[in-house]
């Protein structure tokens, strides 16, 4: 109830109809604007049989899915929240799952997407054995079951945790929700942070063994070796970008405390950078940096001129 009392409080705070407008219009135009381009990429990789049977091109299109979900799903919290829409906590949680677990999808297909990397240029031999398809729907596999693992533990201990009337009351969505002990949001945050730290070292680990490898490269292998490199950097920045999402609801709760018209300011910044532009780097990593999808996406879009 505390919660619910302070998420009215806050929409009456932000008085200013004119800046409320402007955010939600803003919001929306970029929201709408990257599932477009995710929607016409994942046309793109549909469409030709080369794409559908190389792993990182899989790996690509399964993170296009997941971020057009997750823009999809952040888009219907967002326009509840802006026409103040309050929804019961037990149906709250079935969208906070939803949104828990395509939130880890993202890192962990971008951590399997620098392995990918690493095996194509650190053991070219054995790529074509490992990379398969099937192994690569395996991995997927094995991604969407990793992703679910934390969502319904929080899932478990909020069901037993939190008393029942506690599911009937009408309330905003956010997956803080979920987090109804002190505890269990410490308990949250640590493992946050433990997970950051292991895909970090993970992407570190194949980003120094790309940068030795290309250092005793031929100048064509040094080349493909540099592009890797350059890529794997792309990535560091949009895991950074992922995982921070899951830091801002406790740097916001700690502004909230001190200056409530900040707190909104943080929130919208929040929005618009860490849950918005990271999604919008996959496209620019592998579809407008790879020449042969580029080339792909252009014939599309000129109407197959």
């Amino acid at each position: 109830m505390d919660q619910n009392s302070s998420s009215k409080d806050l929409v009456l705070l932000d008085r200013d109809h004119n800046l409320v407008m402007v955010r939600t219009v803003i919001g929306q135009m970029l929201m709408w604007f990257f599932i477009y381009v995710d929607m016409l990429m994942l046309f793109t990789f549909f469409s030709k049989q080369a794409f559908r049977s190389d792993t990182r091109y899989i790996l690509f299109a399964h993170t296009l899915m997941a971020d057009c979900l997750l823009l999809l799903l952040m888009d219907l919290v967002v326009l509840l929240t802006h026409f103040s829409v309050l929804v019961p906590v037990g149906r709250c949680i079935v969208l906070c799952i939803l949104m828990g677990i395509v939130v880890k999808n993202t890192p962990y297909t971008i951590t399997a997407m620098c392995l990918e990397r690493y095996v194509a240029i650190c053991m070219p031999l054995r790529h074509a054995s490992i990379s398969t398809t099937g192994r690569t729907m395996a991995a997927i596999a094995i991604i969407w079951a990793f992703s679910s693992i934390r969502v319904i533990m929080d899932l478990i201990i909020v069901t037993v945790t939190a008393p029942p009337e506690f599911f009937a009351v009408p309330t905003f969505c956010h997956y803080e929700i979920m987090l109804v002990a002190g505890w269990h949001n410490l308990m949250y945050a640590i493992l946050n942070q433990m997970e950051f730290g292991i895909i970090m070292i993970i992407v570190l680990f194949c980003y120094t063994k790309i940068m030795l490898a290309a250092r005793s490269a031929s100048s064509e292998s040094k080349e493909s070796a540099s592009k890797g490199r350059r890529t794997l950097l792309f990535h560091s920045l949009q895991l950074i970008l992922c995982m921070a999402d899951l830091w801002v609801p406790f740097i916001a709760a700690a502004v909230k405390e001190q200056n409530i018209s900040l707190f909104l300011h943080v929130r919208f910044i929040n929005f618009i950078i860490i849950t918005i532009i990271s999604r919008a780097l996959s496209p620019l990593i592998y579809g407008l940096r790879d020449k042969t999808f580029c080339l792909a996406l252009k014939y599309y879009l000129s109407c197959k001129a």
